[in-house]
C-alpha cells in the first residue's frame, strides 16, 4: 500500500472512466465493477465497504499480474475506476471492461429482487477469497487467514445460487480442510511458508469457479 500511495499514484501512467448509478444503488454498481475487473491472476490488495448501500464510501485497488493497477471508487454521484500502469496502455478499460458494465447494469435492472440477493451475496463470498489469498500472500499471521477462510465458507452456506450449483460440494470441503488445518496452527505466529502453495492453489481453483457462476449469472 505504501508503494501504491508514494509511487504508483504519482508516478505511473493513468487513465480513468466513470459510470453513472442510473437505476442501480452504489453497492450493486460496486459489486458488478469489483467482478468486472476481477480475474484469476487479480489481487485485491485493499477494500473498503461503505455501511450503507446506497452512498458512496466503497474503495477496492486491485493488482493484476500484468502490472497494473484499478482503482474502484464509489463516490456520491458516480463511480470510478483509474488503471495504472507503467508500460503498454488502458486499451482493456476502455474495450473490455467499461462496455461489460454498462451492459451489466442494463440487465441487472431487469433481474428479480430475490435473485439479486443472491449475485450480491455470492460477491461478499468472491471478496472473502481474495482477502484469504492477499493475508497468506503478504504472510500475515494464521488466526486471520483461519478465519478468512471461515468467513467465506459461512458466506457461501447461506446461499442457495451457490450452495446448489454444480461443484459447491467440492468448494466447501476444501474451504473445511484448510480452516481445520489453519486452526491446528500457532494462530498468532505468520501463516508457514510451507503451507502457502497448498492454500493458494485451492484458493485460486475456487477463485476460477465463483468467478465462472458470477459471470454467467451477471450476464443472463
Amino acid at each position: 500500500m505504501n508503494q501504491f500511495n508514494d509511487v504508483i499514484v504519482s508516478q505511473w501512467n493513468s487513465n480513468a472512466i466513470t459510470e453513472s448509478y442510473d437505476a442501480l444503488n452504489h453497492r450493486e454498481l460496486f459489486e458488478i465493477t469489483y467482478h468486472t475487473c476481477n480475474s484469476v491472476s487479480m489481487r485485491c490488495i485493499s477494500i473498503k465497504l461503505s455501511q450503507d448501500e446506497d452512498k458512496g464510501g466503497s474503495r477496492a485497488i486491485m493488482y493484476s499480474q500484468k502490472k497494473k493497477f484499478f482503482l474502484i471508487e464509489a463516490l456520491d454521484d458516480f463511480l470510478k475506476i483509474t488503471m495504472y500502469f507503467n508500460e503498454g496502455n488502458a486499451d482493456r478499460l476502455f474495450n473490455e471492461i467499461h462496455p461489460t458494465i454498462k451492459t451489466r447494469k442494463e440487465k441487472w435492472s431487469s433481474k428479480e429482487p430475490a435473485v439479486k440477493s443472491q449475485i450480491l451475496k455470492t460477491c461478499i463470498v468472491q471478496r472473502k477469497l481474495d482477502e484469504c489469498a492477499n493475508l497468506v500472500m503478504t504472510k500475515d499471521i494464521a488466526r486471520k487467514v483461519y478465519f478468512a477462510i471461515g468467513d467465506a465458507r459461512e458466506s457461501a452456506a447461506v446461499v442457495p445460487m451457490f450452495m446448489e450449483a454444480e461443484g459447491a460440494s467440492l468448494v466447501q470441503l476444501a474451504l473445511n480442510k484448510w480452516m481445520e488445518s489453519a486452526q491446528r496452527l500457532e494462530q498468532e505466529k505468520q501463516f508457514p511458508d510451507s503451507h502457502v502453495p497448498g492454500l493458494l492453489k485451492n484458493l485460486m481453483q475456487i477463485k476460477k469457479w465463483i468467478l465462472n457462476l458470477l459471470t454467467t449469472q451477471f450476464d443472463k
